[in-house]
C-alpha cells in the first residue's frame, strides 16, 4: 500500500492547513475550504464522528481526509463518509487506496480495532464525477437522489446517495 490511515493529531494543524490551501481550487467547488478547521475537528472527535487522515507512506504527505460522521450504533450501526483529496496526490489512486482502508476499518468489529458499523453512506453532488467514481470503485450502490440536502457554497445542494453494507464489502487483499 502507498498509503496508511490514522486519527488526526494536533501536529496535523499546519500540514492540514497547507494541504487545504494548496487544494482550494480542487475541493472548493464541492466542499467548504476551511484550512483552519483542524483544531475544531480534533475537539469534535467522539462516538458520532471519527476522522481518518490518509497519509502517503513514502513522503508523509496528506493525501486526504475522511470523516465518518453521523455515526449511530444500536440497531442502525450506520455512518456517513465525507472526504477530500489533496494536491499533489489527487488523481494518483492513493485516495482510493486510503478509502478502502477507511471502509475496512469501519466494518471491522470494535474488538479488532474497528468501528463495528454495518452500513455506510456517501452523499455526492450530481456533477462531482470524480467523487461518484470513487464511491462506485469502492462498491457503493446508488440508492437515490436527495434534493436540497446540504447547505454548501451559499446554497442548498442536491446529492446522489450511495450505500454499502458489511455483507457487500469484500475484504481487501493484503
Amino acid at each position: 500500500m502507498r498509503v496508511t490511515i490514522r486519527a488526526p493529531r494536533p501536529d496535523d494543524v499546519v500540514p492540514y492547513a497547507e494541504a487545504v490551501r494548496r487544494s482550494a481550487p480542487h475541493i472548493g467547488r464541492w466542499n467548504p475550504v476551511e484550512p483552519d478547521a483542524m483544531p475544531d475537528l480534533l475537539s469534535r472527535q467522539g462516538a458520532g464522528l471519527r476522522t481518518f487522515m490518509i497519509v502517503d507512506t513514502e513522503t508523509g504527505g496528506l493525501v486526504g481526509k475522511c470523516n465518518v460522521a453521523n455515526i449511530v450504533m444500536a440497531r442502525f450501526c450506520n455512518g456517513v463518509l465525507g472526504y477530500d483529496s489533496y494536491l499533489p496526490f489527487a488523481g494518483t489512486g492513493r485516495m482510493s487506496e486510503g478509502m478502502r482502508l477507511v471502509v475496512e476499518r469501519c466494518f471491522t468489529p470494535p474488538e479488532r480495532g474497528g468501528l463495528g458499523l454495518h452500513r455506510l453512506e456517501i452523499n455526492v453532488q450530481p456533477d462531482n464525477e470524480r467523487s461518484i467514481a470513487l464511491a462506485r470503485r469502492l462498491g457503493f450502490r446508488h440508492e437515490g437522489f436527495t434534493p436540497r440536502m446540504l447547505f454548501l457554497q451559499d446554497a442548498w445542494r442536491d446529492h446522489e446517495r450511495f450505500a454499502l453494507t458489511a455483507e457487500e464489502w469484500p475484504t481487501p487483499v493484503r
